[in-house]
C-alpha cells in the first residue's frame, strides 16, 4: 500500500509530514472533512442511511473478538476496502472514543455512521446494523437455554471459540502492521507508538488515557513539521455545533433524572436507569462494565452468579460488541413485562450515553483537529493509539488465544491471508472457528 498522497490532492484538513520534502517517506494525508477516502486513493462521496445499514450487519455477523479486534476489522472496511476514511481519520476516531466512557469500538462504528450519511441517521443505522445480530442472538439463548447451561459447553465449542481468537489475533496484528506503516513514519513518532505501548501494557483504562495524553503532549514537540495544507476550515460537518450542544445537554440531563424517575415509578424506569448509569461511567468497554453490571443490575435482579457468567462466556463468541451481554441480562430481569422488551431496553440504555456523548463531541473534535498546534498533537495522539492497538494484540488477544506452535502458525496464517492475499475478515473468521473445531475433534 503506498504511502504518497497525490500531489494535486487538496485536502480540507491538515497533512501530517516526516520532514520538509513534499512527499517524505510514509507521509500521510490528514483530512478535515468526513468524507475523506484512504490517504492512498480519492476521496469517497457521502452515501446513505441504508447502505450504512447494510455494511455494519454485515460486519455485525461476522467482527468475532471483543473490540480491540472490532478496530481491525474496521480499519480492514472502512479504511483498506471502502476508502470511507483516511488512516488519520480514523485514528482520530479511535482516540476521540479512548477519552469517552462507553463501548469504544461501537461509539466508533456510530461515528463512522454519521459522517458517511451525514447525519444521525447514518450512526443509527450503524448501531442496529452492528448490534443487533448479537443482541436478538442473546436474547434468544438467554430464554431458551438458561435451563441447560451445560449444553453450552463442550470441546466443540471450545474449539471454534479458540479458532475465533486466533482470527482476532491476525485481524489486530493486520491493523496494527497498516496503521504503524502511515501513523509512525519517522522515529519520533515511532518513539511515541513504542512509549505508549510500554505504558499501556501493564493494564488499565487510565493507562490508556495516559498514554493518548502523553502522545499529545510529546506531540506538541516532537511533532511540529505538521503544518496545515488547504483552505481554512469552515467548521461545516455531519455534526452541527448546536446539535453537539443539544446532545451533550440530553446525556447529562438523562444521567441525572433517571435515577429519580427509577426511584418514583420503578419497573422498566429502573431498568433503563440502571444500564444506562453503567454506560456512562465505564472506560474501556464490555470487560470493564461486568463489575457494574453485576452490582446494579444482576444482584438487584436476582440472576444466579453462574446464569450471569455463563452469559458473559457466551458473549465471548458472538459477533458485534461485547455490550450486547446487556440483553442476556435484560431479558432476565423481572423489571420488564417480557424478556424481549428488557432486552431491548438494556441494549438502549447500555449504548445510548455513548452515543450521546460521541455525537455531542464531534463538531468541536473536527474543529480542534484543523489547529496546527492540535495537529502536532494530534500525529502524537495517533502515533500512541498504534502503541495502544499493539498493546492490546498482546494482551488480552495473544496471550488468550496463541498457546501452542500449532495456535502461533494458524495466526500467521490468518495474518498473511489478509496482509498478502487480501481475503476478507468475515472469511478469516469462518476459517478459525472451522480450524478450531476440527482440530477439537481430532486433535494433532
Amino acid at each position: 500500500m503506498s504511502s504518497n498522497a497525490p500531489a494535486h490532492s487538496q485536502p480540507r484538513g491538515f497533512a501530517a509530514r516526516a520532514g520538509q520534502a513534499p512527499s517524505p517517506p510514509g507521509g500521510v494525508a490528514m483530512r478535515q472533512g468526513s468524507t475523506a477516502g484512504n490517504d492512498d486513493g480519492p476521496a469517497r462521496e457521502r452515501g446513505g442511511v441504508l447502505e450504512v445499514f447494510l455494511v455494519f450487519l454485515r460486519l455485525g455477523l461476522t467482527a468475532f473478538g471483543g473490540p480491540a479486534a472490532h478496530i481491525g476489522y474496521f480499519h480492514e472496511a472502512f479504511v483498506l476496502r471502502r476508502r470511507w476514511l483516511s488512516e488519520t481519520d480514523f485514528a482520530a476516531l479511535i482516540a476521540l472514543c479512548q477519552f469517552l466512557p462507553g463501548p469504544g469500538s461501537s461509539q466508533a462504528g456510530f461515528a463512522i455512521g454519521v459522517q458517511r450519511a451525514g447525519g444521525i441517521g447514518g450512526g443509527v443505522a450503524a448501531f442496529l446494523g452492528f448490534t443487533a445480530p448479537s443482541a436478538i442472538i442473546m436474547t434468544t439463548l438467554a430464554i431458551a437455554l438458561t435451563s441447560d447451561a451445560g449444553a453450552l459447553q463442550g470441546p466443540l465449542a471450545a474449539g471454534m471459540l479458540h479458532g475465533l481468537k486466533l482470527t482476532a489475533v491476525a485481524v489486530v496484528a493486520h491493523a496494527v502492521w497498516g496503521m504503524a506503516q502511515l501513523l509512525t513514519p519517522d522515529r519520533a513518532r515511532a518513539t511515541i507508538a513504542l512509549a505508549a505501548l510500554a505504558i499501556v501494557t501493564p493494564g488499565g483504562v487510565a493507562a490508556q488515557l495516559l498514554a493518548i495524553s502523553a502522545g499529545g503532549l510529546l506531540g506538541l514537540v516532537a511533532c511540529r513539521n505538521v503544518v496545515v495544507d488547504g483552505g481554512p476550515v469552515t467548521g461545516r460537518g455531519p455534526v452541527s455545533r448546536r446539535a453537539g450542544t443539544v446532545a451533550l445537554a440530553v446525556f447529562a440531563g438523562l444521567f441525572l433524572l433517571l435515577p429519580a424517575a427509577a426511584g418514583l415509578w420503578g419497573g422498566g424506569f429502573s431498568l433503563f436507569s440502571a444500564f444506562y448509569r453503567a454506560g456512562s461511567l465505564v472506560f474501556g468497554g464490555g470487560h470493564v462494565v461486568l463489575p457494574l453490571l453485576q452490582a446494579e443490575v444482576a444482584a438487584p435482579a436476582g440472576i444466579a452468579p453462574d446464569v450471569f457468567l455463563t452469559g458473559y462466556a457466551l458473549a465471548q463468541a458472538m459477533p458485534g460488541p461485547m455490550f450486547a451481554f446487556a440483553a442476556w441480562l435484560g431479558a432476565l430481569t423481572p423489571a420488564a413485562p417480557t424478556g424481549a422488551m428488557g432486552a431491548t431496553l438494556a441494549v438502549l440504555a447500555i449504548f445510548l450515553p455513548g452515543q450521546l456523548l460521541v455525537y455531542g463531541t464531534l463538531p468541536f473534535w473536527a474543529r480542534l483537529r484543523a489547529n496546527p498546534r492540535a495537529a502536532a498533537a494530534m500525529a502524537g495522539a495517533n502515533a500512541a493509539v498504534v502503541g495502544i492497538l499493539g498493546a492490546a494484540l498482546y494482551q488480552p488477544l495473544w496471550t488468550s488465544a496463541v498457546f501452542t506452535p500449532r495456535d502461533f502458525v494458524l495466526a500467521v496464517a490468518g495474518f498473511l491471508l489478509l496482509a498478502v492475499w487480501k481475503a476478507p475478515p468475515w472469511s478469516i473468521a469462518a476459517l478459525g472457528a472451522a480450524s478450531g473445531a476440527l482440530l477439537a475433534m481430532a486433535p494433532v
